[in-house]
This record gives C-alpha cells, sequence and structure tokens, in this order.
C-alpha cells in the first residue's frame, strides 16, 4: 500500500507502473532529483493536487493484477 509519508522516488522504484499515474496529475518526478527527498503528501501540496485523489488512483495501480 502507498502512503502519504512515502518517498516519491521509493514509490517510483518500487512500483515502475506508478509512473503513468504521476504524470497524469502532472508530476514528472521521474525526471526530479527532489523526488528522492520529497513525500507524496508535500509533493501533492506544492503541484496543487488532492492528496487523496492521488494516493487512490497510485493504490490502484499497484493492485491491477497482470
Amino acid at each position: 500500500m502507498i502512503r502519504k509519508d512515502m518517498k516519491i522516488e521509493d514509490v517510483l522504484r518500487r512500483f515502475p507502473q506508478t509512473v503513468p499515474v504521476f504524470r497524469r496529475f502532472g508530476i514528472d518526478c521521474d525526471q526530479c532529483q527532489l523526488s528522492e527527498y520529497e513525500d507524496l503528501e508535500h509533493g501533492a501540496k506544492v503541484h496543487g493536487i488532492e492528496l487523496e485523489a492521488l494516493l487512490r488512483v497510485l493504490n490502484e495501480s499497484v493492485a491491477v493484477k497482470g
């Protein structure tokens, strides 16, 4: 489960399938060095994104069985 206190880079490394979700929300953090230090809660705030919506879609993307 992806949580608001997780670092963006950790989410991207552990769940590479989340890259399109971040991009859909306008967060190109796979290209950003700050993702190593920034947690999801702060990233959502900085980008003006509703945190709960972001977390819901991120968790849905990792729950999909391939």
